[in-house]
């Protein structure tokens, strides 16, 4: 990774954050919420796109003139599941490490 892509991930990341700076306060808290909860146990392999896809998602919705919980429902980290559910995620990489600690002991 050069210079270049450290520039350009910036800015692509910078532009990311102003749109969900624009965001009402309601969706705005929510993005924030489901953010953390997918850094912390979301995929490995989370991509700009899905965070992405969350502000469309929520820019949709408040076009529509809908409430944000209207739109996810009132269970942020179910609906986070669900957009990941086919994905490998760090918890579940946590929890293989576990398992394979505890069996290696045993042994």
């Amino acid at each position: 990774m050069g210079i270049q892509d450290i520039i350009e991930g910036k800015k692509q990341w910078r532009a990311h954050q102003a749109r969900v700076k624009a965001l009402p306060p309601d969706y705005r808290i929510v993005y924030q919420e489901m953010q953390k909860y997918l850094f912390k146990v979301g995929p490995v392999d989370l991509e700009g796109d899905l965070l992405s896809g969350i502000v469309d998602f929520f820019q949709e919705g408040v076009a529509a003139g809908k409430g944000v919980l209207e739109l996810i429902g009132d269970d942020v980290a179910a609906f986070c599941d669900g957009l990941v559910e086919d994905s490998r995620t760090y918890a579940e990489i946590y929890q293989e490490s576990i398992s394979g600690k505890s069996c290696k002991a045993g042994e």
